[in-house]
């Protein structure tokens, strides 16, 4: 048997940033909701240290959303999809990012997915 696609995959994680062109959002932590889908070449294995540890994609989220304040969900998502590209064995990231709050009460998120390929 030959291996044809391995893909990593993050839902549902939530984190904290300050995001945000409106005057509202200014100056404050907002939630966001992100997906994140790598394609990553994996064998048959059951050792961590062959395949990509998805802990490491919630340390990017991390990362990005300490960073300092990020004025599009575009921004966030290109930076942390460039995060995960980062491991040479990722050749394909898909990053969905979603501001739950944006057009409460009259939508439950809206956001943007991105996919950045090597």
């Amino acid at each position: 048997m030959r291996l044809t696609a391995s893909k990593v995959f993050v839902t549902g994680l939530k984190v904290q940033a300050n995001i945000g062109v409106h005057r509202h959002e200014i100056g404050r932590a907002q939630p966001l909701v992100v997906e994140v889908e790598l394609d990553v070449p994996t064998a048959e294995t059951d050792r961590l240290a062959d395949t990509f540890d998805y802990e490491a994609v919630l340390k990017a989220a991390q990362r990005v959303a300490e960073a300092g304040h990020i004025n599009l969900v575009e921004t966030f998502a290109h930076r942390l999809a460039r995060l995960c590209l980062e491991d040479p064995r990722v050749s394909r990231a898909r990053v969905r990012v979603e501001k739950p709050l944006a057009l409460e009460p009259h939508a439950v998120g809206a956001g943007v997915e991105v996919v950045l390929e090597r």
